[in-house]
């Protein structure tokens, strides 16, 4: 496709974007009218937002326009899934300039839709805006199908921690980027792209898992959002955490331990959490820690230690390159 998204028009882009789009059962109306309509079985709607900034959180040389989309829908419906939700609906909405080229928006738009169909999730609805910097700003809504959703604050000391998907993979990715390679490319695959394995966090909740989170910030950052909301501690054993071979490679080969990629690093959108000791884990779900009682603040500690190594994303923290 030719031509710029200013030659095309807002409506002529809404029309376009559009076009790309799948439609799931759960989607009663779609984007077309002043709002969507989603089905709502269980009376309670499950809803995140993200916002998206282009040379903060995504670079144009780094990934596609289809990467980007892939990652802006996962990092979302990865939070419905943490809340122990299906994931039933998308919103975008998209801050572009004038003279982008109209394939980028209609790459990106590709890129979200497939992932919300891996998420089995759809894009019902949105709105374009001029400015002059990409931003993207997505909700993501959720159905509990009758279940309770699995908070933070649920952890109790003799639970065990557990997690499944990628850990440390984005960040890895995201070193070799930032050294200006593009191999391995699995790990630089998973910094564009992450996987997170959705169908876990309704399943967790259906074994009984007390407090759940995706990585999103960090694992020791986020399980402290976990720690700090259930009073407790929470203690990692770093033996237990699985380090690909090739993921030392590349540690040794830019100077980094990759235990704290593993432990700091997020972006991989993987689930953690919290399930009582008698609890039978499927193998895809790998114990790497327990929770006790605060032996002081509530906190998260590794090996018995406290963590005090730089790590975890804050957005008002240092600026560093975009992830």
């Amino acid at each position: 496709m030719k031509g710029t998204v200013g030659e095309l028009g807002e409506f002529g882009l809404i029309r376009e974007l559009t076009s790309r789009l799948t439609t799931t059962p759960a989607v009663r109306l779609g984007p077309g009218d002043d709002a969507a309509v989603v089905a709502a079985p269980d009376r309670r709607v499950v809803a995140s937002t993200d916002i998206l900034l282009e040379g903060r959180h995504f670079r144009r040389d780094w990934s596609t326009a289809y990467d980007v989309g892939r990652k802006a829908a996962a990092q979302n419906l990865a939070d419905i899934a943490a809340m122990g939700a299906v994931p039933t609906a998308l919103l975008l909405g998209l801050v572009v300039p004038a003279e982008l080229p109209v394939t980028w928006p209609t790459e990106l738009m590709d890129g979200i839709r497939d992932e919300c169909q891996v998420a089995g999730a759809a894009v019902v609805g949105g709105d374009v805006v001029r400015g002059d910097t990409i931003t993207l700003a997505i909700t993501a809504l959720g159905d509990l199908r009758g279940h309770d959703a699995v908070v933070r604050s649920g952890a109790r000391p003799g639970d065990v921690v557990a997690y499944t998907g990628w850990l440390g993979w984005s960040a890895a990715g995201h070193a070799v980027l930032s050294r200006g390679f593009r191999s391995p490319r699995a790990f630089v695959e998973a910094h564009r792209r992450p996987e997170p394995p959705y169908h876990a966090g309704p399943a967790a909740a259906g074994l009984g898992a007390t407090a759940m989170t995706d990585v999103s910030d960090g694992l020791v950052a986020d399980l402290g959002h976990i720690a700090d909301a259930s009073k407790v501690r929470i203690d990692l054993r770093s033996g237990l955490v699985d380090i690909p071979q090739q993921m030392h490679d590349i540690g040794q080969a830019v100077g980094i331990d990759p235990l704290q990629w593993v432990l700091t690093g997020g972006e991989d959108h993987a689930i953690v959490a919290t399930f009582p000791p008698d609890v039978k884990l499927p193998a895809r779900w790998k114990v790497i820690g327990e929770v006790l009682h605060p032996s002081a603040l509530p906190q998260v500690t590794v090996d018995g230690a406290p963590w005090t190594s730089k790590g975890g994303w804050d957005h008002f923290g240092d600026i560093e390159d975009a992830q």
